[in-house]
């Protein structure tokens, strides 16, 4: 039985840039950190020949084609099993459409499940390229590529997304007070509403690949944001990272009109006037979870817990896609 788990994710600076549609021409640049919220996935061998799923539902098929779950059917069809005999459970932390990153995530566990399952190794930079070559190569998902990277890896890291598709990572250069203070002041609240974030990055992608100038004009603006809380963070102003995350969240609400709505604007007014210096929603936006960098965190969490949100505590990690158990 292999066991492995994977690390959900929250945009420090620079989301959207690692898009192809816009990194192939301009280089992307973004700011991630992996944090201790899990996807898990479980492959045996079962008695019987077939391949048996478990996730938010259940599947019992004999042929690799014949499942329906798109990212288990093609990560199986690379393996090219020729006798599917193949049990595998799912299981999250979180629910999926949340802004966390939970595709990339299950796709890079996926992966490492069944290639520990094969006895065979993947490199850390392997394992989140060959997630990317599943979901936007196979599956033509418009998606960027920092939720596989920073699943793969773990810990806190800026990434450059390179003209020639080529990926660069490099941990960001912060020192042990200012992590500290940055993991017990940035918070999450749950909205309540899940979202595809396909919808919305598939306008972002098509935008840009037609030059439309107010979309690239706006991503152009993310990537330097980005640089900007990359130089805060490790100067270790924290008050200035979170005026640029308000920032960010103002210059993002307006890359598309599903990026917010009135109930979150609502929320997101009232946790600047009571603890929080800036935040945004995290990931594709239209959902999922606020995040705020706090400067009163008793008075933002108790606001936020008056308003109906659930708070989602965590941790970073420093240990990206890992095998729990192989035997």
């Amino acid at each position: 039985m292999i066991i492995v788990r994977s690390p959900l994710r929250v945009s420090l600076g620079g989301g959207g840039t690692d898009l192809s549609s816009y990194y192939e021409e301009h280089e992307g640049f973004l700011i991630a950190a992996a944090i201790d919220k899990y996807v898990y996935v479980n492959v045996t061998k079962p008695f019987i020949e077939g391949i048996f799923l478990k996730y938010s539902q259940l599947e019992n098929v004999k042929k690799v084609e014949e499942v329906q779950h798109p990212i288990i059917r093609e990560t199986l069809g690379l393996l090219n099993l020729k006798a599917p005999q193949i049990e595998l459970t799912a299981l999250a932390d979180i629910p999926s459409g949340t802004g966390l990153g939970s595709s990339g995530s299950f796709t890079t566990a996926l992966l490492k499940a069944l290639y520990a399952h094969e006895r065979r190794h993947l490199h850390p930079n392997e394992l989140a390229e060959l997630a990317c070559h599943v979901e936007i190569d196979l599956l033509k998902e418009p998606i960027g590529k920092q939720d596989q990277y920073i699943a793969a890896i773990g810990g806190i890291n800026c990434f450059t997304f390179e003209k020639n598709n080529k990926v660069t990572s490099t941990p960001l250069n912060i020192d042990t007070e200012t992590m500290h203070e940055l993991e017990d002041n940035l918070l999450l609240f749950f909205t309540g509403y899940s979202r595809n974030a396909s919808d919305i990055l598939k306008d972002q992608k098509e935008k840009s690949k037609s030059n439309d100038v107010d979309m690239l004009a706006n991503l152009h603006f993310v990537k330097d944001l980005g640089l900007r809380s990359k130089i805060a963070l490790e100067s270790g102003d924290l008050q200035a990272f979170g005026e640029l995350m308000q920032e960010h969240w103002e210059n993002k609400k307006r890359r598309s009109v599903g990026m917010s709505n009135s109930k979150i604007d609502e929320w997101y007014d009232i946790a600047m006037r009571n603890g929080a210096t800036g935040g945004k929603v995290v990931g594709a936006g239209g959902g999922g979870f606020l995040m705020f960098l706090a400067n009163d965190r008793k008075k933002l969490k108790k606001t936020m817990a008056d308003q109906g949100l659930q708070e989602i505590r965590f941790k970073f990690d420093f240990e990206g896609t890992k095998v729990l158990s192989a035997s």
